[in-house]
């Protein structure tokens, strides 16, 4: 039997409770908690000194949905390099409508051989999340992948109780090691991430991890419940989770999306919360150990999910919903640094009300890769090649 953390009748004590837990939890806990002095250096490849690039939109379309399944949010691409038959897999939930019980994760491949999408597959519910846990589920969503040194796929989802979002928990699962095949894909829970003592509530995963030298990730985070502000998290090579960090003199910021401009050089661009109108950005220069703020873009942002890559050899690409046209736009931008970007290149464009939004960025065999929020009704993706622009003779 689920045992759910408490009957609906009684939410607004709930949310008492958690109130002066949580202005307890900011009065006790420290800025930074260790994760274990391990080798943090970032995975990290050449960047180059010029960004004159042509980029080119080769193929676009959208996923394939579930059958009657009428929403789908919050996409998330991984890689997955060493297999000869899928380049990239996709997750996402779909359901009938956000936040609903019946929503569940999906998952598809593209395969190499038919350069298409496959039919998607459920991967994760409430009901059989919960079960492994032993406490009820009330829905689930942001699902984020990674893939391990033993060719593992992990799955960070976000798991709701009584008080939605804001009283979440982060579940881990993972493929066991007998069965790694992504086209039959099976997921067991590992568990939820020790977060904080407050029964791990109120985190939320978003971003894709920034890989590591020594194989490990750094999964990004958030913290929404009273403040809002980033966290951190280290996961070794074979994915066991060794710590985190909390960045609480923060307080208006979600969902950061990480990169390394070199080992110890990171960047985190974040989603701003009214009244902030721009990108919002942090930065470290030990590898995560410390972190400070840094003046805010020039891109306009309020309450929408900012992606960002370091792509191979061409810099930083960034997407992002301008302020001025919500999320009915969605742009791209790139950057030689991370600081200064060129102006917007459209990705989609809709009319008043529509929604592209929550975008997930990959680099897979010489492509950058694109997911996102189609009209709350699907997931689009969209693949660009580049090559260096042609200069004019003088």
């Amino acid at each position: 039997m689920h045992k759910f953390w408490l009957p609906s009748d009684l939410k607004p004590l709930l949310w008492f409770f958690c109130w002066v837990m949580v202005a307890v939890k900011l009065l006790l806990y420290p800025v930074s908690t260790s994760h274990g002095g391990r080798p943090a250096s970032a995975a990290i490849s050449n960047i180059p000194s010029h960004s004159d690039h042509v980029w080119t939109l080769e193929a676009q379309g959208l996923v394939p949905q579930p059958p009657l399944i009428p929403a789908a949010h919050a996409s998330n691409l991984v890689a997955l390099p060493n297999d000869p038959r899928f380049s990239l897999a996709v997750f996402w939930f779909a359901g009938s409508k956000e936040a609903q019980p019946d929503v569940r994760i999906a998952m598809s491949l593209w395969s190499r051989q038919q350069q298409a999408w496959t039919e998607p597959v459920w991967v994760v519910d409430r009901i059989s999340a919960g079960d492994a846990l032993g406490k009820g589920i009330l829905h689930i969503g942001n699902p984020v992948a990674w893939l391990d040194q033993q060719q593992r796929l992990h799955l960070f989802v976000v798991g709701t109780g009584l008080g939605g979002w804001a009283a979440s928990r982060v579940v881990h699962l993972r493929q066991p090691s007998d069965h790694i095949s992504p086209s039959q894909p099976q997921f067991e829970v590992i568990g939820q991430l020790p977060l904080s003592w407050l029964w791990n509530l109120s985190h939320l995963v978003r971003h894709a991890p920034l890989p590591l030298a020594d194989g490990g990730m750094v999964l990004p985070l958030h913290f929404e419940l009273g403040k809002h502000f980033p966290v951190f998290a280290w996961f070794s090579a074979n994915g066991e989770f060794q710590g985190i960090q909390r960045l609480v003199h923060i307080n208006h910021v979600l969902q950061p999306a990480v990169v390394a401009m070199n080992a110890t050089h990171w960047l985190a661009y974040m989603r701003s919360l009214p009244p902030y109108e721009k990108v919002s950005l942090i930065s470290s220069t030990d590898a995560g150990v410390h972190w400070s703020s840094h003046d805010e873009l020039s891109m306009s942002n309020q309450n929408s999910a900012v992606a960002a890559l370091l792509l191979p050899t061409y810099g930083v690409v960034m997407a992002r919903n301008p302020l001025e046209r919500a999320r009915s736009l969605l742009v791209m931008h790139h950057s030689e640094d991370g600081l200064a970007w060129t102006a917007p290149q459209t990705l989609a464009d809709g009319s008043t009300g529509s929604e592209y939004s929550y975008p997930s960025l990959s680099w897979v065999d010489d492509r950058l890769w694109i997911s996102y929020t189609h009209l709350r009704q699907g997931i689009a993706w969209q693949r660009w090649r580049t090559e260096p622009a042609v200069k004019a003779k003088p």
